[in-house]
């Protein structure tokens, strides 16, 4: 995100090109930028789940509640699902953490790393919402794998998967324009992500 409020690659990131779908819905939306001493290579890798991370979330979760006194959820994609997966691990509402998740098009597996499954899930102790598109064609993100994340939020007080159909599929099938980032599906997954979020 530039000084100016601009995007550079990341405008056509699924959560990124919705963000004011989510404000039409009722929603208050922040998007964060990787912090400035990660701008450059490499970038997130190798961040995502460290003590650093958690506590850089931590701080704009606590600026949030001080401009709104209003719960604060996390919402990742594809990568991002490990950020938010790993912090809600991490820190709950008691102490400074998010008041509720969202993972869309969850990591599943990852060379060379952890994905989500493999994370402690049952220590999160906040509603978590899991989206996924069952034709996601992303090797990371197989639909068939999602149950290994639903059976291990054994703690939440609410957990939901949600899946969705249909839409368009173009180029790479990581990227934002693909099945992976609900195309074409916009208004609907944000809409029923938004009333999720409102109930609680």
């Amino acid at each position: 995100i530039s000084r100016a409020g601009g995007f550079g690659w990341g405008e056509k990131n699924f959560l990124v090109r919705s963000r004011k779908l989510f404000a039409d819905n009722g929603l208050s939306v922040a998007v964060v930028d990787a912090p400035s001493d990660r701008e450059a290579q490499p970038y997130l890798s190798g961040f995502r789940q460290t003590p650093k991370h958690v506590e850089d979330i931590k701080a704009v979760i606590a600026w949030l509640k001080q401009q709104a006194n209003i719960p604060v959820w996390l919402v990742g994609t594809s990568m991002g699902t490990l950020s938010a997966a790993f912090i809600a691990i991490q820190a709950g509402p008691g102490d400074g953490g998010p008041d509720g998740v969202v993972l869309t098009s969850t990591i599943l597996s990852l060379e060379g790393g952890r994905p989500v499954p493999a994370m402690p899930l049952q220590k999160i102790t906040v509603p978590v919402l899991v989206v996924h598109h069952e034709k996601d064609g992303c090797k990371h993100c197989p639909y068939a794998q999602i149950s290994s994340v639903m059976d291990k939020l054994s703690s939440t007080p609410k957990k939901e998967l949600l899946t969705f159909k249909g839409g368009e599929n173009r180029g790479d099938p990581c990227e934002a324009l693909a099945y992976h980032g609900f195309n074409g599906l916009e208004k609907d997954v944000v809409a029923k992500i938004s009333e999720w979020i409102r109930a609680k």
